[in-house]
């Protein structure tokens, strides 16, 4: 299902109106705020030069009182709107959410079954506009509450 739905957004938002965590059923990102540098593998994956900027944004993803995802998101602001950019400095919106005008395109580059406690599944992904250009490179951690073990 996470494969098929249009974003990660999209599909814990629909996750959680299956599973009835809240009503409605809206995700918000409550950001941590701190930085990691994107390793070369990172900014190999977004085709990007060594010093072309790049911002770092984790959040934890959440349903109501239920968190369903933590998120890591390195992306190129040059490729986004400035408006795109507030919104995503300033605000609890999920980056889908944000970007969503981009009309992108999301491909797995590895999704690992965890057997944790709280993690079941992680995900590795790239964010690509129609033409293949990606801005976004993203590893998601999913929880066992997207399967109902966490309520």
């Amino acid at each position: 299902a996470l494969a098929a739905a249009p974003s990660a957004t999209q599909f814990l938002t629909d996750r959680c109106a299956a599973l009835k965590l809240a009503s409605p059923p809206v995700i918000k990102a409550m950001r941590m705020r701190d930085e990691r540098p994107a390793s070369a593998q990172v900014r190999g994956w977004l085709k990007l030069a060594a010093d072309t900027k790049l911002a770092y944004r984790r959040v934890t993803l959440a349903c109501g009182t239920h968190g369903l995802s933590e998120a890591e998101n390195w992306y190129v602001p040059g490729r986004l709107t400035p408006e795109m950019n507030r919104t995503l400095d300033s605000s609890d919106t999920p980056f889908g959410t944000v970007v969503k005008p981009l009309n992108f395109r999301r491909r797995i580059l590895k999704a690992e079954p965890l057997n944790g406690a709280v993690t079941v599944l992680r995900v590795t992904a790239v964010l690509e506009t129609n033409d293949g250009r990606p801005f976004s490179l993203v590893i998601e951690n999913y929880t066992r509450a997207l399967v109902g073990g966490g309520r």
